[in-house]
């Protein structure tokens, strides 16, 4: 399937559902709009299921693995044998999304789109790591399609297997690097101002972060109106993989949670590329990574948690878990104002 009839397939949200949803709140007792966004996840779900009768869905946490080339520039604090490290940790549950997933009975499933090595994690490798974008094209046109049809391929697995949600996680060190090229590109904003110290660099580590940046976009030139395009000469097999699990979300009917800044980059391309998977996906925190707030305005899209997070792994998303759990619990457990022999609320515009 290309991206086009990807395009034309994804329906748009079920409004229907979503004014049912709004009525079922309205009607529960407890002051109009009083739990903000715990009841507006609910109705975000309502529009994607198209049934107003939500209930907890299964979750799992995809975490894409990939190596990037660019590490060789020294724009790092660790190499990229960490990545390996990290991603077998999944599979331990000695990583911290990976406990998180366990408090919250979610299910991970870390994936090795593109690590340089290989593991025991489950393979669906695109290419042993990316090329050093300083120097060259991250990647193929066909590879970033490639890993962008693993993602959405993913999505119509986990919905195979009862899975009602699902929250974007990576691991792959150089990844703020390259996250940062293609927001600069997309969003069409300096170097500068989108680029963080990810794991911690020196003030100098940052200088050279940003002058390879600026170098791979200077050489590349890769075009803002085609984010295959800009995945593929400065991006990651993991951004290009998350773009597939928003873009599956959409394809599929899955409402897909937005982790951090690497995660809203995937959302975004995804959203250049479909305009109308942006329906399906909600944001989870704010990262500290300065363009972190800048995707998601771009987005339109706001994140409930301000927590100072910025690990990645899908930390940020697994943690959405709970809130959005106490508000379906609400919805589906609490009494209504005819119930308690109570007057309705009355809505008043502002």
């Amino acid at each position: 399937m290309n991206l086009e009839e990807i395009r034309t397939k994804i329906l748009p949200v079920n409004e229907e559902a979503r004014e049912r949803a709004k009525a079922r709140w309205n009607a529960i007792a407890h002051p109009l709009h009083s739990l903000g966004k715990l009841e507006d996840y609910v109705v975000w779900l309502a529009g994607i299921t198209g049934n107003a009768d939500v209930r907890k869905p299964k979750k799992a946490l995809v975490v894409m693995c990939a190596d990037n080339g660019v590490v060789a520039e020294g724009v790092t604090q660790t190499g990229q044998e960490v990545t390996a490290v990290v991603a077998e940790n999944f599979l331990t549950q000695q990583a911290t999304a990976s406990i998180l997933c366990k408090e919250t009975g979610a299910d991970i499933f870390p994936i090795d789109i593109g690590m340089a090595a290989d593991t025991k994690v489950p393979a669906r490798k695109t290419a042993y790591g990316t090329k050093n974008m300083a120097k060259e094209p991250a990647m193929e046109r066909e590879q970033a399609l490639c890993a962008i049809e693993t993602g959405i391929t993913l999505v119509e697995e986990l919905k195979a297997e009862g899975y009602g949600m699902i929250a974007t996680g990576e691991m792959g060190i150089g990844n703020t690097t390259t996250s940062s090229a293609v927001v600069s590109v997309l969003l069409e904003k300096p170097v500068e101002e989108v680029t963080g110290v990810g794991a911690g660099l020196t003030k100098e580590g940052l200088e050279k972060k940003i002058r390879v940046i600026n170098q791979a976009i200077s050489t590349h030139k890769p075009r803002k109106e085609d984010a295959v395009d800009v995945l593929s000469k400065v991006g990651g097999f993991d951004i290009a993989g998350l773009t597939g699990i928003f873009l599956g979300g959409a394809l599929y009917q899955v409402p897909v949670v937005i982790d951090g800044f690497i995660s809203a980059a995937a959302a975004l391309c995804a959203v250049k590329i479909a305009p109308e998977c942006r329906d399906y996906m909600t944001a989870s925190h704010v990262s500290k990574e300065p363009a972190a707030s800048m995707v998601l305005k771009a987005l339109g899209l706001e994140a409930p948690l301000h927590c100072d997070m910025c690990l990645g792994e899908g930390s940020g998303a697994v943690a959405l878990f709970p809130l959005i759990d106490m508000g379906i619990c609400v919805y589906r457990s609490m009494g209504t104002f005819d119930d308690n022999h109570i007057e309705q609320y009355r809505e008043y515009l502002p």
